[in-house]
């Protein structure tokens, strides 16, 4: 159902920068860009993520409430994408571990305060 996920950037190269590095990681890859915004997808093909600077010119703003869950493989995948991301500059949201018995996760927010899950479930 879901086809992108969209999110605001103030800083454009910078973000692009982490999520090209972020998104090559984790084996996806930038796919396609146009002036403003950016689009990265998984191995797998799948939804997509972009980054885009907002089109009212406005500050982008991470939502309160707002995420974006990016599915890991295993629990150690989740780990690693996480050590990868606050590595690149993002803070920590949420340390890697179970939540549920069958729901592993981490969190963090991008540059733009734009907040990320890896998770595995099972």
């Amino acid at each position: 159902m879901i086809g992108y996920v969209t999110l605001g950037s103030n800083d454009l190269e910078k973000g692009v920068k982490f999520y090209d590095d972020l998104i090559g990681f984790m084996g996806g890859k930038r796919l396609f860009n146009m002036d403003r915004i950016y689009f990265w997808a998984g191995a797998d093909g799948g939804p997509m993520l972009s980054l885009c600077r907002p089109y009212d010119e406005k500050t982008a703003t991470g939502g309160n409430g707002t995420m974006v869950a990016l599915a890991a493989k295993s629990k150690e995948d989740v780990n690693k994408f996480h050590a990868k991301a606050l590595e690149l500059g993002a803070t920590d949201e949420g340390a890697p571990g179970a939540r549920t018995d069958n729901f592993y996760g981490a969190y963090c927010r991008d540059l733009d305060g734009n907040k990320l899950c890896f998770f595995i479930m099972g």
